[in-house]
């Protein structure tokens, strides 16, 4: 049961997906600075406390079109890492997923998974998106499995597209379209 303070946005069996909370950027930046989360994140600049206040000032005359979820783990009651839709087309009808488990002791429990499920049963059925995609490099082999478990399709890979520890990575590219994820849900159930 989740504290009540918590804003639940969308409940699940193993974890929910809450509003983004102003009073955790010392968790977020904790996450965003530890190497062993942010080697294939993308993250290759420290991520400063100022920076993340940034995300929570008003934006006065701009489109809205990052949507950011802290992971809550239920049974635990606390935040685990945060996902999301970014860079949203609302005219085209697209996002990039992403997500990313800021604490390590959660990684291979299949939260990943229910994670990416919630979020593309919201973005297609709340927020009538038509696609989704989203990319990890090769050697992130967690990321690019839970994509492909529910349903993502491979698309192709980016030559050379990541820089991480002085190499190039090549990075793996997915996406889904709601009549493919819908079509899917029909079969399972």
């Amino acid at each position: 049961m989740k504290d009540k303070d918590v804003p639940v946005f969308i409940e699940g069996e193993t974890i929910c997906l809450a509003v983004q909370n102003s009073e955790h950027i010392d968790l977020y930046a904790k996450w965003m600075n530890n190497p062993k989360v942010r080697v294939f994140a993308r993250w290759e600049m420290p991520i400063r406390l100022e920076d993340i206040k940034r995300w929570f000032e008003p934006r006065k005359g701009r489109v809205h079109n990052f949507i950011v979820f802290e992971i809550w783990h239920n049974k635990d009651n606390k935040p685990i890492g945060s996902c999301g839709l970014a860079w949203i087309d609302w005219v085209s009808g697209w996002a990039n997923a992403f997500l990313s488990i800021g604490e390590p002791e959660y990684w291979g429990q299949n939260i990943a998974t229910e994670t990416t499920e919630m979020l593309v049963e919201y973005a297609f059925n709340e927020l009538n998106l038509h696609k989704l995609q989203g990319g990890a490099a090769v050697e992130n082999i967690g990321s690019w499995s839970v994509a492909e478990k529910v349903g993502f399709k491979f698309n192709g890979i980016r030559k050379d597209e990541m820089y991480v520890d002085g190499k190039y990575y090549n990075v793996k590219t997915y996406g889904i379209l709601k009549e493919d994820w819908m079509k899917r849900k029909k079969e399972i159930d």
